[in-house]
């Protein structure tokens, strides 16, 4: 029988646990009790900390009994990662914490797939979550109140938290149509490429488009490590610039990982590998003063990418892609890779493109598996487009 997992710290939050606990029984759906707490206690529970550090690699030991607090925290969110992994009984998971309890429980929460419900009480919900959410489905709620026993503003809370993870637990989302799930990775200037994309792939893919601002490629990649997707149609491959050359929307080293670890059908392009993102322009670099810069808005500035800079982006994206052993398919645009780089366009260098274009096909290893094409087209053609979707549906039927 599936049950809603009720986690607090009970050493500290033990009243708000057990009144939480209390209003999501009171809806007819089964809780379970569970203490990650590093110190003893007294309040009734289905799952004692003591079971749950059990799970942590090092036994029990490794996460109760010691003197140093933060050691135990982290020490008891590893131990809660493995517990979640563990059961194949969730139904959903509630937390309630504060800095402590709230990472711990976060911990193991990322660890649950995409789609089962999470819903974290916290009292650091109303600041910089990325830390505790991070590319996961987690919703925060703030708890307003520290949690220091029960008041009239705390119980409400409680109480509409209670009523949201139950009604989450017990009315699930329909059950998708069927239809494979393939990734696809778009920003604002190369949206009419995506959009023709999706829109051809549509009657046969389920087409999950992410925004190209680091969580999104990572969310993306997630889902493949998941198992959820089929195929990857990997457009807009800028969030490498920005981790290259210390931009504020950047991807993780592990960018392109997910695609060798499955082995996916996988179609990539060069999509705004023109330029490296900060916010507004006070906050630019020192170092990059004098460069060319595009206002997207008041809050977004984007820099050019330099005909060196293109060659390391080319040949980091190229290395990695030569890791992968499923199909790939790199498709290059000889006539622009963005909105802004096209004849006219503030971005437009075909000199760095050149240098860009060279550096990915001297880095992507060919192999019977692999292999770049060059198109005589600019990134938001439709011919572009066409030409994406038959590459990945010729990949995707072997």
């Amino acid at each position: 029988m599936k049950r809603i997992y009720v986690v607090g710290t009970a050493d500290t939050k033990g009243e708000e646990l057990a009144f939480l606990a209390d209003a999501i029984a009171a809806t007819g759906a089964a809780v379970s009790r569970v203490d990650v707490g590093t110190r003893a206690s007294s309040v009734p529970v289905d799952i004692s900390a003591k079971q749950v550090a059990g799970h942590h690699p090092d036994g029990s030991a490794a996460v109760l009994g010691g003197d140093d607090r933060g050691a135990a925290v982290a020490a008891m969110g590893t131990a809660f990662t493995r517990f979640v992994r563990s059961r194949s009984d969730i139904a959903a998971v509630i937390g309630i914490g504060g800095g402590g309890g709230t990472s711990i429980i976060t911990s193991g929460m990322r660890a649950l797939p995409l789609g089962l419900p999470k819903l974290m009480v916290s009292t650091l919900a109303s600041g910089d979550t990325a830390p505790y959410v991070d590319v996961s489905d987690i919703i925060m709620m703030p708890s307003v109140t520290d949690m220091a026993g029960l008041n009239r503003l705390s119980r409400v809370v409680l109480h509409n938290a209670a009523q949201a993870i139950s009604g989450m637990a017990t009315s699930p989302a329909p059950a998708p149509d069927g239809k494979p799930s393939i990734g696809l990775t778009m920003f604002g200037v190369t949206t009419p490429c995506v959009t023709a994309i999706a829109g051809q792939l549509r009657s046969g893919y389920d087409c999950m488009v992410f925004h190209a601002t680091g969580t999104g490629g990572r969310s993306m990649e997630k889902l493949a490590d998941s198992g959820l997707l089929s195929g990857v149609i990997d457009i807009t491959t800028t969030e490498v610039c920005d981790l290259l050359f210390g931009g504020v929307l950047p991807a993780t080293e592990d960018r392109f990982g997910a695609i060798a670890r499955s082995k996916l059908p996988y179609v990539g392009s060069v999509g705004a590998l023109d330029m490296v993102n900060f916010w507004a322009p006070s906050t630019i670099p020192e170092r990059d003063r004098g460069r060319l810069f595009y206002e997207h808005n008041p809050n977004v500035t984007l820099m050019r990418t330099s005909a060196d800079e293109c060659r390391a982006i080319g040949e980091w994206i190229g290395t990695r892609l030569s890791l992968c052993e499923g199909p790939v398919h790199f498709l290059i645009p000889e006539k622009g890779v963005s909105a802004l780089d096209i004849e006219g366009g503030a971005f437009f260098d075909q000199q760095a493109d050149a240098v860009l274009f060279e550096a990915i096909e001297r880095s992507i290893k060919p192999s019977a598996n692999r292999r770049v094409t060059r198109l005589p087209l600019h990134i938001n053609d439709p011919e572009f487009a066409r030409a994406a979707v038959a590459a990945f549906l010729e990949i995707a039927r072997h």
